[in-house]
């Protein structure tokens, strides 16, 4: 049974507000291929930061499995947890009122099998 969005939406409130685990089995599955692609896709659009997230359904546990990346234009990547403290500081006193404001649209694009890629310009 496919997971719904709200219940998507409380998978990446874990993961991005309640410091939630998140997979490093998961991101190696969905991200090691991406990354040329991401980091292509931060330098063409001139953006300081990319992140990008995923969930899926841990076919052992049977519990929605997060994971997320954020890379810099230099190719820093950073992977799960030290990418959501990363994105912490990038935001400072912002995190939680963007991450708010983006999970609603992120929870729709995973429903659509799509995984979510938000660029970021600092100031």
């Amino acid at each position: 049974m496919k997971i719904t969005v709200r219940e998507l939406k409380k998978v990446l409130e874990n993961a991005l507000l309640n410091e939630g685990k998140m997979e490093q089995a998961l991101f190696e599955y969905e991200f090691e291929e991406l990354m040329d692609e991401l980091l292509e896709s931060l330098i063409a659009d001139k953006d300081d930061y990319l992140f990008a997230l995923t969930t899926h359904k841990n076919d052992i546990t049977g519990n929605e499995d997060t994971a997320m990346v954020l890379i810099e234009p230099t190719g820093t990547v950073y992977i799960n947890e030290v990418a959501r403290d990363k994105l912490k500081e990038v935001w400072e006193n912002s995190y939680e009122r963007n991450i708010k404001q983006l999970i609603p649209d992120f929870a729709k694009q995973l429903y659509s099998g799509e995984i979510p890629i938000n660029g970021i310009k600092t100031v």
